[in-house]
């Protein structure tokens, strides 16, 4: 049975594949801004898909400290309790 943190990471990877360029692969490591060439508009598409998708309220603080996927993802999982 794969981990919180593993299901969690799969979910945003698969919210976010929509919105990186077609010739990117996603991992935890890309980071939103500099890999995926996410402008600010499209980080807060992102957020927003990823609040429904959790039914969570992602603060918006804690955004200038998420640089990767991973971190992303260590976000979503205090947020919803996993942590």
């Amino acid at each position: 049975m794969p981990s919180a943190e593993n299901k969690t990471l799969a979910a945003v990877i698969e919210i976010l594949s929509p919105f990186a360029p077609e010739n990117i692969t996603v991992t935890p490591q890309s980071t939103l801004m500099k890999d995926l060439e996410l402008d600010s508009v499209k980080v807060m598409e992102l957020m927003m898909n990823l609040e429904d998708h959790f039914d969570i309220s992602i603060p918006l603080n804690v955004l200038p400290e998420v640089n990767d996927i991973q971190d992303l993802v260590n976000e979503i999982d205090k947020i919803i309790g996993t942590v």
